[in-house]
């Protein structure tokens, strides 16, 4: 499930909840209501989980290409980087896993426990039959579909009018840096030497 859909769905419900639902006791058909929302909601949350636990692994991959081309010499950058590499791979292979269990394992004392408070008995069930209903399940499926249109789309529609900007941000950042930048149209072209 798309993460920041599975976010916008429960805080949305939350919000519009909060001033209809009354604040009734959790019942043992509360319970199953949420864990039953929760195991459906389980991809979004390890999602979530991957998310969080790659990202400072991603971070340090962006740091260290950069420190690569200034810091170690040409011919050991391959070796170096796939070393790099391998290094961010274990540390995924270990703490993906590790995050994951744990979001999945906290999913009730968190996201269940705002949904046992916000909601009452006739909501979480709505939402549980919206969430296991057919055209929601075949929206959901789409949504990778959905979303690679609009982006084909909409970089088509916007190229001409963003690649000026890159242009001139990436001369004035160079500029900055006292890099010359190559002139436009020379990119592929090599230093004189």
């Amino acid at each position: 499930m798309n993460k920041k859909l599975l976010l916008i769905i429960i805080s949305g419900l939350s919000l519009l909840s909060s001033g209809f639902a009354v604040h009734a006791q959790s019942t043992p058909a509360k319970k199953a209501l949420v864990a039953r929302i929760l195991k459906l909601q389980q991809p979004g949350i390890e999602g979530v989980a991957r998310t969080l636990a790659e990202r400072p692994a991603l971070d340090m991959l962006d740091r260290a290409g950069a420190a690569l081309t200034t810091r170690v010499a040409a011919d050991k950058r391959e070796a170096v980087g796939k070393e790099i590499q391998a290094d961010v791979k274990k540390y995924l292979d270990e703490a993906v896993p590790l995050v994951r269990d744990r979001a999945v394992k906290l999913a009730p004392t968190t996201i269940g426990a705002v949904l046992e408070e916000k909601f009452n008995e006739t909501e979480l069930k709505s939402l549980a039959d919206f969430l296991e209903s057919p055209a929601y399940i075949r929206f959901q499926q789409l949504g990778n579909d959905m979303q690679k249109s609009l982006v084909e789309k909409l970089l088509t529609d916007t190229r001409g009018l963003v690649e000026p900007k890159i242009n001139a941000l990436d001369q004035t950042v160079a500029k900055r840096l006292g890099i010359t930048a190559p002139p436009a149209g020379a990119a592929g072209a090599t230093p004189a030497k």
